[in-house]
């Protein structure tokens, strides 16, 4: 342990001091204040005998009379199964009153990506229970899919929904695998922070669950620790333990904005509209962490949740988010706007890995068709939406009325299910083939004849209404 009192500078949440031996990137550092007061922090810089040092606490009433020491270790998370039902600040100490954790080893926060040899094609569903992504854009184990959202939506309410519902479905030789999942909050405010708490609670979720707070008034510098704790953590459930981990982080705008804080207490040159130019790098870190690898039985599988600011889907953080992630699942403003729950907007949403984690075997074999089929009616139904705006609807051949039907009906009852309803994957088909039924068929072109026999409907209620 080496123990300097040689403090240069203080800036934003940065101190730079002076040292005369190397100093290792990343080492851990305790800076002890003049009232005896202990701050943790991390060596973020090196160079020509001085040192960068971010502190996890603040630097306020740290001077130049501080101590400054260095423990010689990186950061570390204490890891154990003991964590489920665990709730953790955004350095991972227990705030939920419970005891002290006794870990089974300690891990480095950074971890390390997985060797593209050894990774496990992700093929396996997991199910959500929220119709709009297991019918339109499928989650698969060890996939990393996003939600983008804008401010003031409800991806919170999104996030929570997949938390207590996601499962994996039982498969042959499967059924010993358990499920756990990881939620990393990063700047919320207090009041989510204590709706998310209170749902934990009331709806049994936490038993299985490791939850890590962040808080909108922590130092910023936290909230870059916080999401490799959260990783570290599912890493050690998934593969040493066996458990398929769902890693939910909420909010990776908050995160950037942390890294922007910190680029420029550095005084770095910046890039696109001033987040550091390692952003993307940064990211891939995070986000490269979720996968299968060959011979072990656990998954991570990761929903980041952003929000884009002025719901602009080119800024940098969706932009560099989506070259890296496989898909997005897109929370709509108009949609929440007419009252849907969840917003999810299916059109330009996207899952990359869907085909490979639906079909016999997986899911329901007709789910591919139902999804497509339904894709390309919703489609010529918001076209159709835009051509009433110009010529009337009594304008419409009969053909068009049942696909404007279609794109009304689609919304209220397939995307529309409240934050409170757990469909599994047959009713969500169910559901599908139900709307499917409103059109004629020889206008479902996408779907298998063999399924089309099994589950087309014919009805009434496929007739267009008369228009009052």
């Amino acid at each position: 342990m080496k123990e300097y009192q040689t403090i240069t500078e203080i800036s934003g949440p940065l101190v730079f001091a002076e040292v005369d031996e190397p100093v290792g990137y990343d080492e851990i550092v305790e800076i002890e204040t003049a009232d005896g007061e202990v701050r943790r922090g991390q060596v973020l810089d090196t160079s020509s005998g001085t040192v960068a040092i971010q502190t996890f606490e603040g630097t306020g009433g740290i001077d130049r009379e501080s101590s400054v020491r260095f423990l010689g270790e990186t950061m570390k998370m204490p890891v154990t199964e003991d964590l489920l039902g665990r709730v953790l600040d955004g350095s991972g100490n227990p705030i939920d009153d419970g005891p002290d954790i006794v870990p089974d080893e300690r891990r480095d926060i950074v971890g390390a990506a997985i060797n593209p040899y050894s990774r496990e094609y992700p093929e396996e569903f997991i199910q959500t229970g929220v119709s709009a992504i297991d019918g339109m854009n499928t989650l698969v184990r060890g996939q990393k899919l996003p939600i983008f959202s804008g401010s003031g939506l409800p991806h919170n309410d999104l996030a929570l929904q997949i938390a207590r519902q996601a499962t994996v479905p039982e498969e042959e030789g499967d059924e010993d695998s358990e499920f756990a999942v990881i939620f990393g909050a990063m700047g919320i405010t207090a009041e989510e922070a204590n709706e998310f708490m209170d749902d934990f609670e009331r709806t049994g979720a936490l038993e299985r669950s490791v939850v890590f707070m962040n808080l909108a008034d922590d130092p910023a510098v936290e909230r870059t620790v916080t999401p490799r704790l959260a990783l570290t953590t599912a890493e050690y459930l998934a593969f040493d333990k066996g458990y398929h981990v769902l890693v939910i982080l909420t909010d990776m705008t908050n995160y950037c904005e942390a890294l922007r804080e910190i680029g420029a207490a550095r005084e770095e040159v910046p890039g696109r509209r001033g987040y550091p130019g390692y952003m993307y790098t940064d990211l891939a870190q995070l986000y490269e962490r979720a996968g299968r690898i060959k011979g072990q039985e656990g998954s991570v599988t990761q929903i980041p949740i952003l929000t884009m600011p002025s719901d602009d889907i080119t800024h940098p953080i969706p932009d560099l988010t989506g070259y890296i992630t496989e898909g997005q699942i897109l929370v709509d403003r108009d949609l929440n706007s007419q009252g849907l729950q969840p917003p999810i907007n299916v059109l330009p949403s996207l899952s990359r890995l869907m085909d490979d984690g639906i079909g016999e075997g997986l899911t329901r074999g007709d789910h591919g068709g139902v999804s497509d089929q339904i894709y390309a009616a919703y489609a010529e139904g918001e076209d159709l939406r835009d051509l009433v705006n110009i010529v009337g609807r009594e304008a419409l051949s009969e053909r068009d009325n049942k696909f404007l039907d279609f794109a009304d009906r689609f919304e209220e009852e397939f995307v529309e299910q409240g934050y409170d309803t757990n469909r599994d994957i047959d009713e969500t088909l169910d559901i599908g083939w139900d709307l499917l039924s409103m059109l004629p068929k020889e206008e479902l072109n996408r779907v298998d004849e063999e399924y089309i026999e099994e589950y087309y409907v014919e009805e009434e209620s496929a007739e267009v209404p008369a228009d009052d």
